[in-house]
């Protein structure tokens, strides 16, 4: 048991109303504390813990012996020794339930404080890296959205924070244009990804984005229902085939104004 005000202020405490308790009976009659000793092992147990409580139950259960002998000034009767009993057994209960609650709560406390810093320092790790990471729930509600992919999709940090569903998160890339496809193949690639992110699928595609750059979109299935989105850069490994001689050709294909010809760079590449 550390000292400190708190180790030491319930059986302070009991010992002082015990006190007080056998002055005020040499002039008036006065009732059993039993009661408020019980409480006061309590108090002592949520403020300090299992051991301050049960040196509070002692001194209140031999206080309450000293308490009947000064009453009665011979050795205590029969149905003293029963209150005392009594008074034992509730106190000592009553300490240890109070004092190991108080324990397994700070247990917990701990225990919320660990996760909640391991959980800051891998948010902070994720916003290093330059992969889109997306963790969604059961319901498909965005839990956490990461640095790289409020970039590459142009998310408000706003919209991300306030764990917009998936869907919301597709209509914005296809009302910022984030996507390199043709408007009229826009609904059915949103309902695509849409049926992957319910289902599980885990194979990857390739997602042209309107700057040039190329994102790796892998789906996995987390054991309470939620799901992992991960957006890999992979502009270069998608593009290294391309012909050098053809390079100029390919990069006007990325122009939003030749839009029409998207089909030639999704073969190219």
């Amino acid at each position: 048991m550390r000292f400190g005000w708190r180790a030491i202020s319930g059986p302070v405490l009991t010992a002082a109303t015990l006190l007080l308790a056998i002055l005020l009976d040499r002039f008036i009659p006065t009732p059993s504390p039993a009661p408020l000793l019980v409480g006061l092992a309590a108090l002592a147990g949520a403020l300090s813990g299992l051991a301050s409580a049960i040196t509070s139950a002692a001194v209140a259960v031999i206080g309450a012996a000293l308490f009947f002998l000064s009453r009665h000034g011979i050795p205590p009767s029969a149905a003293d020794l029963v209150r005392l009993g009594l008074l034992a057994i509730t106190a000592a209960g009553t300490a240890a339930i109070t004092g190991l609650m108080r324990e397994r709560l700070l247990g917990s406390f701990a225990a919320e404080r660990r996760s909640h810093a391991t959980a800051a320092r891998l948010s902070a790790a994720l916003d290093q890296i330059d992969i889109g990471v997306v963790l969604l729930d059961a319901e498909t509600r965005a839990e956490f959205i990461n640095r790289a992919f409020r970039d590459y999709f142009a998310v408000p940090d706003e919209i991300a924070d306030g764990k917009p569903p998936f869907i919301a998160l597709m209509y914005h890339g296809r009302d910022t244009g984030a996507f390199e496809l043709p408007e009229d193949e826009l609904g059915t690639f949103i309902a695509q990804r849409m049926e992957m992110v319910r289902t599980g699928d885990a194979t990857p595609i390739n997602i042209a984005l309107r700057n040039g750059e190329v994102l790796r979109f892998v789906c996995a299935a987390l054991p309470d229902g939620g799901r992992m989105l991960s957006y890999t850069p992979v502009t270069d490994l998608v593009r290294h085939t391309d012909a050098p001689s053809r390079a100029d050709y390919y990069r006007s294909l990325r122009d939003p104004a030749g839009r029409k010809l998207i089909r030639y760079l999704r073969v190219a590449e």
